[in-house]
């Protein structure tokens, strides 16, 4: 029920943004001699907070950075579109008396092929490849009780011990892929979706992570799980302000061989402040629900000053 409810607000949020597109944006005219659109796009976040011993109300000192980037080349005539992007983006994050923690790991390929139907609609054909540049593991919270040399009275303090690794690079990766309809607003590609109903989906997941039990939905065992059924993604961006531009990507999948009704939600939005040519202010969310990872909403926020290379 959760879900449905949060499919809706969603989906209804897109719906508004694509008024709001249809409003702003006017058609280009097509032009048959540029056929190749390519830009991409860094950012470097960084956060940091120090306290010194005799600071009176206490504090953690740590440190974090947060490196994303991406890279679209897309190919557009009066019959083809051919749109790719590769996403990555990576973090870690240092608190006191504590290693280096991952905060954010992700490298994605996208690619979307398409044969004109009119003048917005594509018959089309996706791929989808998603995967890690590392291992995480556990976190483990341990917590000690001491008297530190010199004092009066004993103190308490947690530590995070690493546990066991349970994914690594390639495992788990997603690969999807399937005919269906795409829909672009404009060349410039601000708002789009694309509805596959008959799309494949593959599992890899490395077999030590299967020896004991399943994993992210691969049966103990197993490495490999493959499923059937009905995708759709969708991409909306737009200013708000002058200086304000606001990104969401949604992405849902259902499988029709087991739990339809479970449906797959990935939704990212990321809200960007331009402060100047090279420093942007990043407010980033993201919610994921996959029953074959965890039967609970995944959730993930970072917010950060950052420098910004584009081209």
């Amino acid at each position: 029920m959760r879900v449905r409810l949060l499919l809706v607000f969603i989906l209804a949020g897109f719906c508004c943004m694509a008024q709001e597109s249809e409003k702003t944006q006017k058609q280009p005219v097509p032009d048959s001699l540029k056929t190749w659109f390519i830009k991409g796009k860094s950012t470097l976040l960084f956060n940091q907070a120090a306290f010194n011993k005799d600071f009176a109300t206490g504090g953690v000192n740590s440190l974090s950075f947060d490196l994303n980037g991406s890279f679209e080349a897309n190919f557009d005539n009066a019959q083809w579109r051919w749109d790719n992007k590769i996403i990555a983006a990576y973090g870690v994050a240092k608190i006191t008396d504590e290693d280096f923690q991952k905060t954010n790991d992700q490298l994605e390929y996208n690619t979307l092929v398409g044969l004109r139907a009119s003048e917005n609609w594509d018959y089309s054909f996706f791929t989808n490849l998603r995967t890690q540049f590392s291992s995480g593991r556990e976190g483990l919270r341990q917590t000690v009780r001491f008297t530190p040399a010199g004092a009066s009275a004993p103190v308490t303090k947690t530590f995070v011990v690493e546990g066991d690794k349970n994914s690594d690079f390639f495992s788990p990766a997603y690969l999807e892929f399937g005919p269906g309809m795409s829909w672009k607003k404009s060349d410039k590609g601000n708002f789009k979706f694309n509805i596959a109903p008959a799309s494949s989906k593959m599992i890899f997941v490395k077999s030590k992570f299967t020896d004991a039990s399943e994993s992210f939905g691969v049966d103990q065992g197993d490495t490999f799980r493959y499923e059937i059924g009905a995708s759709a993604q969708g991409y909306a961006k737009f200013k708000i302000f002058d200086r304000v531009t606001w990104e969401n990507i949604l992405r849902l999948y259902s499988n029709y061989l087991e739990d339809a009704e479970n449906v797959d939600l990935d939704y990212l939005t990321n809200l960007v402040v331009r402060i100047n040519k090279y420093i942007t202010s990043n407010f980033t969310f993201q919610t994921i629900y996959d029953d074959n990872t965890t039967k609970a909403f995944q959730v993930r926020e970072s917010f950060g000053l950052g420098v910004t290379y584009g081209f």
